[in-house]
């Protein structure tokens, strides 16, 4: 706080907007270059990877038919409007990339709103000279910065992969005004809560509702034109519909959406007290129900592990739905076969296919345990753990309750994925539910390498998310760009078995749990040793 300068024009209500942007981006120079470098790695690889499997117009064809006339596919990616490559390209990830652009921009919203005003470090900052809005204008502009940077890369990339320029264009504008949209979103629910976490939870469960809803859609038709779909801003980003005629003027429709939440944001924010919400915290009973550590990280992540639960479940449903047609779908491209090969074993086609799909949940899972992990850093470093501590209740003690939460429940979410693919599936409820298992030592040597950053380094921690969003990329576009078997196996993920279908290794899980209990204890000798909030 020492090195921020703030500057005042007479009246400004957005005075030092550049001072508090440029503090902005510095606190988020780790986080938001990862976030921008995965989101443009992981459309910009796809021209590569699809390019490779579907190398002629005939195949591209046929690809897309197969695509078009599954439910369950239309479902999860949305409709293919076009079967050239750079259309493959939008149907394949165009979809998720806006999903993951909202939430990049929703974390970034709240993180500079919000949770500014949780910490009381915003009030601090309005004492002196900063215009009353500046803090919500800066924290758009990270946004804006962040959208505008995936949207460059994209737009490169893929107009040298696809030779598309117009396609490719509308593509990257397409995901970051999808961005921008859902950080407008994030900025009212900023001033409607007090607490930064129940903000980030209602601008998430917009964005799941979008996704739902244009599922929904998608699955009943195969055009994009559901009304579900239409009532989802992401089924607007999906019928702009790059590389196949463009509708620009949808981006000017999300555009304008995305403005008027941030003028109803400023509105409210002009209408309220720093600190204060328009949804003002329940009281808390007249006596005290939280006896124990455990019950307190129990009652701050108990929201997060309901609602990963649930989305484990709904995935592993539609993964196992997926299942029975893996055949039809890869036909026979014996490249896209090699591909669930490598993910998930040799075995037969619908073995390897769960294989692969319980690895990318478990995956997954790492971005559960790693964030419910640093959630001990967050209240570390917004001070609330100092008076827990100054009681009866010691570190290790404190930390083992956020920890058996991270711990226990990425085994409760392998669980339900498992139980989800079953069902799905409609079949091998025991093998799959063990497969889902098998994930587990990974995950939690992901989560133990959070602790031991958190622990020892505890200003480097936040580094975790660039270790997990490795390994999550390498798991996912790491077997289709055929990359060496040393590459993969930098991430704990290449040395599972592929089960079911594969024989077990004992051997490999073993050493992993004992990787993962060696890094926890380091870190949690690093954190008994040094002093909190450093």
């Amino acid at each position: 706080m020492t090195a921020l300068t703030v500057t005042r024009a007479q009246g400004g209500q957005l005075t030092a907007t550049g001072t508090l942007l440029r503090f902005a981006l510095r606190r988020d120079r780790v986080m938001l270059p990862v976030w921008v470098l995965v989101l443009g790695a992981m459309v910009s690889s796809g021209a590569n990877t699809l390019g490779a499997l579907y190398a002629t117009e005939a195949e591209r064809t046929q690809a897309a038919a197969t695509m078009a006339s599954n439910g369950t596919l239309r479902a999860l990616y949305g409709p293919v409007f076009d079967p050239s490559l750079g259309g493959l390209v939008a149907w394949r990830f165009g979809t998720f990339a806006a999903l993951l652009a909202g939430a990049m921009s929703l974390v970034v919203v709240v993180r500079h709103t919000r949770d500014e005003e949780e910490s009381g470090r915003q009030e601090l900052l309005s004492a002196a000279r900063v215009g009353r809005h500046a803090p919500l204008a800066a924290a758009l502009l990270a946004a804006l910065i962040a959208n505008t940077a995936v949207a460059v890369i994209v737009t490169g990339a893929l107009t040298s992969a696809t030779g598309d320029a117009a396609g490719s264009l509308a593509l990257g504008l397409t995901i970051a005004v999808s961005g921008m949209f859902f950080a407008g979103t994030a900025a009212v629910t900023a001033q409607l809560t007090e607490s930064a976490r129940f903000a980030k939870g209602l601008a998430a469960a917009v964005l799941g509702a979008a996704f739902a809803l244009r599922a929904a859609g998608d699955a009943g038709t195969a055009d994009g034109s559901s009304v579900l779909t239409w009532v989802s801003p992401l089924g607007w980003a999906e019928n702009v519909r790059p590389y196949a005629d463009e509708r620009w003027w949808l981006l000017a429709v999300l555009a304008a959406a995305a403005l008027a939440q941030a003028g109803a944001a400023r509105v409210l924010s002009g209408r309220r007290d720093v600190g204060m919400s328009f949804l003002p915290a329940r009281p808390g009973p007249a006596v005290g129900r939280l006896t124990t550590a455990y019950g307190l990280a129990w009652r701050l992540q108990r929201g997060a592990v309901a609602g990963w639960t649930l989305g484990f479940l709904a995935a592993g449903v539609l993964f196992g739905g997926m299942t029975s047609d893996v055949g039809d779908l890869v036909g026979g491209n014996e490249q896209t076969r090699e591909i669930f090969r490598r993910m998930g074993g040799q075995e037969a086609m619908s073995d390897a296919f769960l294989a692969a799909m319980v690895g990318i949940l478990g995956m997954v899972a790492a971005l559960y345990v790693a964030g419910s992990v640093l959630r001990l850093h967050g209240e570390e470093t917004s001070q609330r753990a100092e008076p827990v501590l100054a009681g009866a209740v010691g570190r290790l003690r404190w930390a083992a309750g956020h920890l058996a939460i991270a711990f226990g429940g990425a085994v409760v979410l392998m669980v339900v994925a498992g139980l989800g693919l079953a069902i799905g599936y409609g079949q091998g409820l025991g093998p799959i539910v063990a497969a889902a298992l098998v994930q587990v030592p990974a995950v939690w040597v992901l989560g133990g390498v959070t602790v031991f950053l958190y622990g020892l380094f505890p200003r480097a921690a936040v580094g975790s998310w660039g270790v997990v969003g490795l390994c999550l990329l390498l798991g996912w576009i790491g077997p289709a760009l055929d990359l060496p078997e040393a590459v993969l196996d930098v991430s704990p993920f290449g040395h599972l078995p592929k089960v079911p279908g594969a024989e077990m290794e004992w051997g490999a899980v073993g050493v992993l749990l004992a990787l993962a209990v060696a890094l926890v204890g380091a870190g949690l000798v690093g954190l008994r040793r040094r002093d909190v909030a450093v």
